[in-house]
């Protein structure tokens, strides 16, 4: 096992020749990768539903459903089209790559394969899944923060209203009481006035 690969990446391969699969299998087990195999197109979708994958090699020639059409299958589900397919193939057409990344793959290993480039692509696509993921989660939390950031500047001017309806109700309060102060504070004199008042009107009578 490589001593660098400590992780537990889950690597579905998919390829309808048993000893391609075995090969792969044992390469990859060998390096700390957790190996799923399926040897069709339509196993290949059934053990992604199972259980999503971290990555997948995609042989290109299978009977029934080739590597292209899975893959499109793949990238036209929302829980599947997130993982990367690395296509392997015989077929060195550059018609054939470009078809391959047409349909939503990210490389394309051709055969006979050699071990260093194949863990090597496998463990740049890795990273740069892993990365993706993290952006991901990143932008959910920022859009999280974004969201609570609203909601208390919504609260703030709420409470900045109320502070302020507050304000304005104490000013039109002292208003009101100046007033009725001053008349407060007068009627002793005014009730003496009348009084008074109420007896010069009295004499005059008389």
């Amino acid at each position: 096992m490589n001593p660098n690969h400590t992780s537990k990446e889950n690597i579905l391969v998919v390829d309808d020749t048993p000893d391609n699969l075995r090969l792969l299998s044992a390469l990859l087990s060998e390096q700390g990768y957790t190996v799923r195999k399926a040897l069709n197109g339509q196993m290949a979708l059934t053990a992604c539903k199972t259980l999503l994958p971290d990555l997948i090699l995609l042989d290109v020639m299978m009977p029934g459903m080739d590597g292209y059409q899975v893959c499109q299958k793949l990238k036209a589900d929302d829980k599947t089209r997130g993982v990367p397919v690395i296509f392997i193939s015989a077929l060195n057409d550059a018609l054939d790559k470009v078809k391959a990344f047409d349909v939503g793959g990210v490389d394309y290993i051709t055969k006979p394969f050699q071990l260093a480039e194949v863990l090597s692509r496998i463990g740049n696509q890795i990273k740069v899944r892993s990365l993706q993921i993290k952006l991901q989660e990143k932008n959910i939390l920022l859009e999280q923060t974004l969201s609570e950031l609203k909601s208390a500047q919504v609260q703030l001017i709420q409470n900045e209203k109320m502070v302020a309806m507050g304000q304005l109700v104490a000013g039109i309060a002292h208003e009101i009481n100046n007033p009725i102060n001053f008349i407060y504070g007068n009627l002793t004199y005014a009730s003496q006035y009348i009084e008074d008042l109420v007896n010069l009107i009295e004499v005059y009578q008389e």
